[in-house]
This record gives structure tokens, C-alpha cells and sequence, in this order.
């Protein structure tokens, strides 16, 4: 197979680089395009673009939208524009054509089936995005996406999500069989190129998997037999998904920050009251690394002889935190504590905490730190296991543990994984030293602790607080479960007034590419074209029609 790396480098940066339009003709024909690249650079491109793309969708979608929706953060209200779903241009012009690339590249060559590996990850990667793609967005372009590069066809079908589901299954179980077969001869090796995992096979295994269980997951509300197959497939595995912090995937890069220096930009983020009372409650070691300290400190009131207002317990021993009401109507005494400071002895506090800026922003201010992404978590992958064993999906398997077990093992891995960012970001930590004794603490607290009555609504909580810095799985996460739940006398999901999109929107591609534009709206019974959140918030994706209501989990 003939190399040209360097200078497919520069080419890959011009061509996939470009502007995320949806035109499918635009997007799959170039001339330029080289034609015998190394396809290590280019499993490396797409690998750098699916984790560096969002910076965007941090702002706009992340945290304008999706975590005030999750009440992971209280925030001032702002328009959906149209800079939110750019996961959906991304998919197609930076990710996908490389990953299409390379197999094509590998079937002309001589050597292809010592490819078959490589051959095996591009596919691991292509379902990952995916899926965030589809979650959103419902019926998409994929059998026929990229053929009009190679086929001259630029108007690919929108296959619907029951397909794509099926599909996506289908490619990973081939995926896993080739990555998990030791005896495949003279297999080209990744190393370096594989940014994720140096070309470590069984871990692209586990991620592979721990993918069917975010599709089990997905597909629970339409078709809870499905999940329960693809579970015990997965379960019965002999790699299995991702069980250990080694294995999450992981990016981290000195030069890489989604928010550069305007993490505050438009407005700053505070903690929900919710989130933030439920921390305090069970001493939560992810309190200081998920939000600020705003200085307060009982002394220090009484040694001005100042009374807090009535929100704040003088006697609260983490009086520095202090949340805001997820929706600013609901409690405007609260909320307007946000904008006015509090005095205290010539000192002026601002009482409510933001979110913890230098966690998810290094380098904000010229400071010094490096952001890492996880993108798929241990945590992640060890409580969904927890909860579809706790449904009753694990019968007649071995689940290699219980539900408190695997329980255990995600709240574990959760707060180290998050330890661990912030080690690395500079930012305020949750203990010091490898973390055993304050975390076996914090599972034996009343509050965390298996007790056999709501062991599910743990379960759900714990992921929930998980996703804190993964918002488009947050979202997911509170969509499809609706948890935290209104009347919860555990963990209570706070009034909130507006209406909330339960999608995003593809609008009108052209003409190129109408007709199945339009019978993809038909069949899911979308308005065409609308970009209000009234009708965004009534119409759902295929998966999404049976859900509850948000904070209406049974």
C-alpha cells in the first residue's frame, strides 16, 4: 500500500476541514482529493476531529441548552439558534469520509487482509458518532451516505432509527468478532496513530460493546426485548464492555480547550439547587471539582455579626456552595442573588456557585492546566450494566457481578475518572491520594448505599451525576428515563416552566436531495422546516415516543 503521509495531512486539513454544509454533492466530490493516503493519518483525522469538533456545541448546545434542560446547571435563558446540532455537518464532512476512505484504500491494496483490524475500528468509530447524530436528529443519511464520492449518487435515503439501530448492532458484532480474533496473521499495527488506544485491540472491543448497551439503552422504551438480547450478548461476551478506567476513552491534549478563554462567554453557569443540595447531603467528593467555592464561611458571618438571608443555614458545614433555582421564575429571591452580592465586613460575596470553570476550562485566564475528554466512561458502561441487571434483564447469565456490585464499581470509577480530570486541569479536587477511604465512605453513606427500596432511582442518580460533563448523554440520559423525577422524595427534578426541545432539526437540503428530505419528515411526523420549541418539544425521534415526560419516570 503506498504512504504518503505528510502530505495527505495538509490535503485531509483542506478538504474535511471545510464548512459543515449539508449538501451532499458538496460533501462527497472533491478533485483534489488524494488518492493513495496512509490510512493510519487517516484514522487519526477523524479520530482529532471527533473529539476536538465541539467546541461550539459546548457553548451553544451543551451549556445554553442541554444541561439547563438536565438541571446540571442553572443558567440565563437563550434562544436556540442555529449553531446547535453540529454534530450533523461534522458527521458527514470530517469523520465519516475518512473512515470510508480507508476501507476503500484497503481493498485495492494487495495486502488488504492484513488491514481487516483497522478495517474493524473504523466502523467502532463510525456507530460512536453516529449515534450522538441520530439521538437528535431521529431519521439520517448512512446506508447511502458516502456514495456520492464513489457512486456519483447524492441523494442518499435517511434510513429511520429502528434501521440504523439494526444496522449499527450488525457492524459492531463483525467489529468485535475481527478485533477480538487472536488469529488474524500479520495484522498492520497502529501504535501511535490510534490517538485513543495505541492499537490495543481488546480495548476497542470494550468500547464496541459498551456502545450496544448505549443502543440497548436507546431502544429499551420501544422495544424492551431488544434490550434485553443485546445485554445478554453483550454480558456473554468473553471481552465484555468497559470495565476498567484503563479502558474508557479518553483524549487529552496541552494545546486543546473546547472553551479556549471564554468559558463565560454570553453568561456564567451556576450549579442547580438540586444538584448541588444532593452533593451536600451525601458529601459528595465531586462537589468542589463540579463547582466553585464562593468564599463564604460561617466564622466569617459571625464575625461580622451578619445573618445570611434565609436560603443560606448558618450552621450548613458547606455553606460555600449554594445552588441557584434551576428556572430563575421559580424562586427569583433566590436567582437574584445571582447578579447582586452579598456584604459581608467590607467583603462582597457572590453567593450562588458557578460551575467549576478551570475543570472544564484549563486554560481560561492564562492559566496552566490541560483538558482532558472522556468520552465513553468506565462509570458510564458499569451503571448501565447496573440498571439493566436491576430490571431484570440479566436472567439466566453470568453478569460477572450484581447490580450493587457494578453499582459500586461506576460510582468508583466516576469520581476517580473525575479526580482525575481535574488533577490534570489544575482545578480544585476531591480528595488527595489514590481516593480508597473517601470514596468507600461515600458508597456506605445512607444516601448512596444500596437499601433495597430505590435501588434503580440510585442507580439513575448516579448516572445522572456521571454525565456532568457529557451533555449530549446527560440529555439522553434524563430524556428517555425522566429522572431525576418531579416528585422524588430522594432526589427531586425543580419546577421548570419552558418548554423543552426533545430534538433538533434537519432543514430543507435542497433540491438535490428533497424527496427523501421530505418522506423522512413524513414518516417521522415532523413539521418541516420548524425550528420553534413548542412544536421541537411535541415531536420526538422514533426511540423517544414512549418515553416519559421529563421528571415523569415511573
Amino acid at each position: 500500500m503506498k504512504l504518503r503521509s505528510t502530505y495527505f495531512i495538509a490535503g485531509a486539513l483542506l478538504l474535511f476541514g471545510a464548512s459543515c454544509t449539508k449538501n451532499f454533492a458538496d460533501i462527497n466530490s472533491n478533485p483534489t482529493i488524494v488518492t493513495s493516503p496512509d490510512v493510519k493519518y487517516l484514522l487519526s483525522y477523524s479520530q482529532e476531529r471527533l473529539a476536538t469538533y465541539n467546541g461550539g456545541e459546548w457553548i451553544w448546545e451543551g451549556m445554553e441548552q442541554l444541561f439547563r434542560y438536565t438541571q446540571h446547571v442553572s443558567a440565563s435563558p437563550y434562544e436556540v439558534t442555529n449553531n446547535v446540532n453540529g454534530r450533523y455537518g461534522v458527521y458527514y464532512s470530517q469523520i465519516l469520509p475518512n473512515l470510508f476512505e480507508i476501507r476503500r484504500q484497503v481493498e485495492l491494496g494487495s495486502d488488504k487482509d492484513n488491514y481487516q483490524k483497522i478495517n474493524a475500528v473504523t466502523y467502532v468509530i463510525q456507530v460512536l458518532h453516529g449515534i450522538k447524530v441520530t439521538d437528535m436528529n431521529g431519521s439520517i443519511p448512512y446506508s447511502q451516505a458516502q456514495q456520492g464520492r464513489y457512486e456519483g449518487n447524492y441523494s442518499p435515503v435517511y434510513d429511520n432509527q429502528e434501521t440504523l439501530f439494526n444496522t449499527w448492532l450488525t457492524e459492531l458484532d463483525n467489529a468485535i468478532a475481527i478485533l477480538s480474533n487472536t488469529s488474524l496473521p500479520n495484522q498492520v499495527e497502529l501504535s501511535s496513530s490510534d490517538i485513543f488506544y495505541k492499537g490495543d485491540w481488546i480495548k476497542w472491543v470494550k468500547l464496541a460493546n459498551t456502545l450496544k448497551l448505549r443502543i440497548a439503552a436507546r431502544l429499551e422504551n420501544q422495544n424492551a426485548a431488544k434490550t434485553a438480547e443485546v445485554f445478554k450478548q453483550v454480558m456473554q461476551n468473553a471481552i465484555g464492555p468497559i470495565d476498567s478506567d484503563d479502558a474508557q476513552l479518553s483524549y487529552t491534549n496541552p494545546n486543546f480547550s473546547p472553551f479556549g478563554n471564554d468559558i463565560n462567554y454570553r453568561s456564567i453557569r451556576y450549579g442547580s439547587r438540586s444538584i448541588i443540595n444532593f452533593l451536600k447531603k451525601t458529601d459528595d467528593p465531586r462537589l468542589p471539582i463540579y463547582f466553585e467555592d464562593n468564599g463564604l464561611r460561617k466564622s466569617i458571618l459571625e464575625g461580622a455579626g451578619v445573618t445570611p438571608p434565609a436560603f443560606i443555614n448558618i450552621n450548613d458545614p458547606l455553606i460555600q456552595f449554594q445552588g441557584a433555582p434551576a428556572d430563575w421564575t421559580t424562586d427569583p429571591t433566590v436567582a437574584s442573588y445571582i447578579s447582586n452580592a452579598f456584604p459581608v465586613g467590607g467583603t462582597n460575596y457572590f453567593l450562588i456557585s458557578p460551575i467549576n470553570r478551570k475543570f472544564f476550562s484549563p486554560r481560561m485566564n492564562g492559566q496552566t492546566g490541560n483538558y482532558t475528554d472522556v468520552i465513553v466512561t468506565n462509570a458510564e458502561s458499569s451503571l448501565l450494566v447496573a440498571e439493566f441487571i436491576q430490571k431484570g434483564y440479566g436472567g439466566g447469565i453470568d453478569t460477572k457481578g450484581s447490580a450493587e456490585q457494578w453499582y459500586k464499581k461506576g460510582v468508583t470509577s466516576s469520581i476517580r475518572t473525575m479526580n482525575g480530570i481535574a488533577i490534570t486541569a489544575e482545578s480544585a479536587t476531591g480528595y488527595t491520594g489514590d481516593g480508597t477511604v473517601v470514596i468507600n465512605t461515600y458508597l456506605e453513606e445512607t444516601d448512596v448505599a444500596f437499601n433495597g427500596t430505590n435501588d434503580l432511582e440510585r442507580i439513575y442518580v448516579q448516572q445522572f451525576l456521571n454525565f456532568y460533563r457529557n451533555a449530549s448523554e446527560a440529555f439522553v440520559f434524563v430524556r428517555r428515563t425522566g429522572y431525576p423525577r418531579s416528585s422524588s422524595t430522594y432526589y427531586a427534578r425543580e419546577e421548570f416552566n419552558e418548554d423543552i426541545p426533545r430534538r433538533w432539526w434537519l432543514t430543507d437540503p435542497g433540491e438535490v436531495n428533497r424527496a427523501n428530505w421530505k418522506a423522512a419528515m413524513t414518516d417521522q411526523g415532523f413539521t418541516e422546516n420548524a425550528q420553534d420549541i413548542p412544536t421541537l418539544s411535541t415531536q420526538r425521534v422514533w426511540y423517544d415516543k414512549n418515553a416519559p415526560a421529563f421528571g415523569q419516570g415511573q
